[in-house]
């Protein structure tokens, strides 16, 4: 059986590579599930100082599967909410991790695929890659999402990025400060595993995790009650009619008429 996630260790750095290449590494159920067991066995591994989150394949992450949200339109709204709270675990679960993690970006990160870099602690980008919190453009609300890209960038920038629904080039998200950088495509890898050895040889584990721990907390009980608002309404939208719309409009590569 396919996996969803392939994991390896290398000098101390644990690699957590997304493989759902042939779907541009969209997000399904099974994938949060396997990212969640890969985080908690490296979590647990003092073999790993720190952890690069990558992906397999010309994307690094297009978003949600829709055509698993599609099919989660007839669901009830408690089945939904429970989904809703698993992918808000993995990525309070990336945004708390006590060791560092960095984000490999080597092509598109769309909709979740670009909330899974935004939780991350540095992101290293291709200069052909492109980032969008796109889930306006299908009738989707970037809910969760919302609440840590606020948390970094502040609600003006937060607002301006979700409501438009624009994509951006990665020069513009280093600008923003939702990467740490644009990387040559060809240098991309050795750049992310000098960086990553860099903090593995150079920092105090200790130091690292404390500090991470402090600046998570700040702010930490008014995140996860924003979050458990988020989470309801992602569940929520997936049975609204702009979302049954758009998603079924995607999926036909047809555009919807709003």
């Amino acid at each position: 059986m396919e996996t969803s996630v392939l994991t390896h260790i290398d000098s101390r750095v644990g690699f957590i590579s997304l493989n759902r290449p042939e779907k541009r590494n969209a997000i399904s159920p099974a994938m949060v599930e396997e990212l969640g067991e890969a985080f908690a066995e490296f979590e647990q591994n003092p073999d790993v100082k720190v952890v690069i989150l990558r992906a397999e394949g010309r994307a690094f992450c297009a978003g949600a599967d829709l055509a698993y949200l599609q099919e989660m339109q007839n669901y009830s709204f408690e089945e939904n909410l429970a989904d809703s709270h698993r992918l808000k675990t993995l990525f309070s679960k990336i945004y708390e991790f006590p060791k560092v993690v960095i984000a490999q970006v080597q092509g598109h990160a769309l909709a979740g695929g670009c909330g899974l870099v935004t939780v991350c602690d540095f992101a290293f980008a291709a200069n052909g890659a492109k980032f969008g919190y796109t889930e306006v453009k299908i009738g989707f609300v970037p809910a969760l999402v919302s609440v840590f890209l606020s948390e970094q960038i502040g609600q003006a920038l937060t607002a301006e990025l979700l409501l438009s629904g624009e994509l951006i080039t990665a020069v513009k998200a280093a600008e923003l400060g939702i990467i740490t950088a644009e990387v040559a495509t060809e240098d991309l890898e050795k750049k992310t595993f000098e960086f990553a050895q860099n903090l593995v040889l150079g920092n105090s584990t200790f130091a690292m995790q404390e500090t991470k721990r402090l600046l998570r907390s700040l702010g930490d009980k008014a995140r996860h009650e924003a979050l458990d608002r988020a989470a309801e309404a992602n569940a929520k939208a997936r049975s609204q009619a702009d979302c049954v719309k758009g998603i079924a409009a995607f999926l036909s590569r047809t555009k919807p008429d709003w």
